[in-house]
């Protein structure tokens, strides 16, 4: 863990508020030394609640560039955003209502780029990412989670860079096992990425599991 971007305050995992005295969704704020930390609730932010669970890939740096596939209200973005002071965040989002919140966050924070658009249609936002980033999150339910994953990556991703993956079983057959799920789509990763990690992220999300991987091939 990199304790200049990310702390241990008890439990809890925070980072430094870039914004110091304003809140993004309602977080506590806590005094860290001279730092004003932002309290990361493991049931708001599936990152979070990967870290809690023992998480060991943490690549994130301050200069880190991060493609954000489904960043929803912005909430695990704003975190992302106070680590990567010196990086940018693109983040995409489909939903028009998600984006209003998200784009509010956006225009207090510098390294925010939101972008309303859909995680398929690459295309639609090559021009704004203008370099190669460092690591992509997605948190898109959707059965071809994989296959958007590696089409982002082919087009966004340096080699050697860093994935992770937040896969919602429901979301792709609520008639059938979570694991038998989780070991399927961890399966298609292989085609595609080096998995070096998977972490289940109960109890803070049901039937949820983190997937980190490397794009090495």
């Amino acid at each position: 863990m990199n304790e200049e971007i990310l702390k241990r305050i008890g439990k809890d995992f925070a980072t430094i508020n870039l914004n110091p005295g304003r809140k993004v969704y309602g977080e506590k704020l806590n005094k860290k030394g001279s730092k004003e930390c932002r309290l990361w609730d493991p049931y708001r932010s599936k990152l979070s609640a990967a870290l809690r669970n023992g998480l060991k890939e943490f690549p994130f740096k301050k200069d880190s560039k991060v493609l954000y596939l489904g960043a929803g209200n912005g909430t695990t973005v704003s975190h992302i955003s106070d680590m990567c002071t010196d990086g940018m965040i693109f983040g995409v989002e489909f939903s028009p209502r998600a984006m209003t919140d998200f784009y509010q966050m956006a225009l207090t924070r510098k390294n925010v780029a939101p972008i309303l658009e859909s995680a398929n249609h690459t295309d639609a936002y090559k021009d704004i990412i203008p370099e190669k980033v460092d690591i992509i999150y997605e948190d898109v339910a959707q059965k071809a989670q994989v296959d958007i994953l590696k089409k982002n990556a082919d087009a966004f991703l340096k080699k050697g860079g860093y994935v992770f993956l937040m896969i919602k079983a429901r979301s792709i057959d609520v008639t059938r096992s979570p694991q038998k799920i989780f070991n399927e789509v961890a399966n298609h990763m292989y085609t595609h990425f080096k998995v070096i990690e998977r972490i289940d992220l109960e109890p803070y999300e049901k039937d949820h599991m983190c997937l980190v991987g490397k794009y090495e091939l």
